[in-house]
């Protein structure tokens, strides 16, 4: 068994695999910089200890990596923004990779916002009127998004305010924003909706909570960060052997209710970009401690083709248990605080993995602010991406997806 162990400024993370090949693999990286398995993954990694190479390994789609960088510039300045700062209610309408990422954001850092957001991200009926002044944010790359058209019609109001993300082209709505007289921020198309969250698809929003979007591009330095991408290139090629293995289930066990959106988003991140070819990770989001009472006996005593993710936000503030309502036989629970019940309940759970020999990777998040959750973002984009270069797949395309756009439109029409 391994268990390795590294920390970034913010986060520590380490990862507990079973099989010893894993032991040959970390000895490889730590001693010669390298891995190379052919017998496994008929895949080469050479000199994965620097940014360069990973470059190299992504050169198929550059300017997705550049828009995780703090070069990449916004098609939105402070200036062009700054009328809307005052307002309270946002309401954000868009799908998938076009509003999860500032979901994430939304939730993840809801301590430090007081604005007030509001998501629509799928077709529903809306019984009650809402006599709210909003700002309008309508996302989609494509801008014939059906979804977002058809809640964009139904929601905006003569008295919104309203800002359209999409690509300046020939869209619908991009014509509705010149009717409505918005405000147009393009969308570049070169950058599709699940790898966006950095570029002003999730950094205008951002903006708009009062975050600062500097803080959440720190890729630079963590591409130079030798313990980063060493890790990383352990996390892909552990994940490449255990599809190897038919290990084809990647459950998330999630500890941090702020942090289900993120999951949402990682889900869709890891299901579209690799979901092609007969190949691919199912992704499952399990909400802690709550899915110990309906989903764990599966994942400890149930099929072995699944491998996991622990994760897990230490709080500066929590709260504390009443020790005059504690009885004797409970006694265990007095001067406690729900963060370390939750804490003791998530290494108990790992204990348990270690003992059964279930292979697992854990995240221990230390503050919660927008260079971790950037960093968090950069490191699932990066390990997506390249868990699809070394199965062969293009990690930016969905042409399944489409396929169910066109027969909706020939059934509509």
């Amino acid at each position: 068994m391994l268990h390795t162990t590294y920390r970034f400024e913010y986060c520590f993370f380490y990862l507990i695999w079973k099989d010893y090949i894993w032991l040959r693999i970390y000895i490889l990286l730590k001693t010669e910089g390298h891995i190379y398995e052919p017998y496994i993954y008929n895949i080469r990694l050479n000199h994965f200890s620097g940014g360069k190479i990973l470059f190299k390994l992504l050169d198929s789609n550059i300017q997705v990596i550049n828009s995780l960088s703090d070069k990449y510039k916004f098609n939105y300045t402070k200036k062009s923004i700054s009328k809307f700062k005052k307002n309270k209610y946002f309401r954000l309408i868009g799908m998938g990779g076009s509003i999860l990422g500032t979901q994430a954001i939304y939730d993840f850092l809801n301590n430090k916002t007081k604005k007030n957001f509001s998501f629509i991200d799928n077709l529903k009926p809306f019984r009650q009127k809402n006599k709210k002044k909003y700002t309008n944010l309508i996302v989609s790359k494509s801008g014939n998004t059906i979804e977002t058209i058809v809640n964009a019609n139904i929601l905006i109001k003569n008295k919104d305010k309203n800002i359209f993300i999409t690509e300046k082209r020939k869209s619908y709505l991009y014509y509705l924003a010149l009717k409505l007289k918005a405000d147009i921020i393009h969308h570049n198309n070169f950058i599709g909706g699940r790898y966006s969250v950095l570029s002003e698809v999730g950094m205008l929003p951002a903006q708009l909570m009062n975050l600062n979007p500097n803080k959440f591009k720190k890729f630079n330095s963590l591409i130079n960060n030798k313990n980063f991408i060493d890790n990383l290139v352990l996390n892909v090629a552990s994940t490449v052997y255990f599809l190897k293995q038919k290990k084809f289930n990647s459950i998330v066990i999630n500890y941090d209710t702020d942090s289900e959106n993120l999951f949402k988003w990682y889900q869709q991140l890891v299901a579209e970009s690799l979901g092609k070819k007969k190949m691919g990770l199912l992704p499952v989001v399990s909400n802690m401690p709550k899915d110990n009472h309906s989903l764990m006996q599966l994942y400890l005593d149930g099929f072995k083709n699944n491998f996991f993710t622990f994760f897990y936000v230490k709080e500066s503030k929590s709260e504390k248990i009443n020790n005059n309502l504690i009885l004797s036989s409970q006694k265990y629970l007095k001067n406690k605080d729900l963060s370390k019940i939750i804490l003791a309940q998530k290494k108990a759970t790992e204990n348990v993995f270690i003992k059964k020999n279930i292979p697992f990777r854990s995240f221990e998040i230390k503050k919660r602010n927008e260079k971790t959750l950037g960093e968090l973002f950069s490191f699932f984009i990066l390990e997506t991406i390249l868990i699809g270069k070394m199965l062969n797949l293009n990690p930016y395309d969905q042409p399944a997806v489409e396929l169910i756009k066109n027969e909706t439109k020939k059934i509509l029409i």
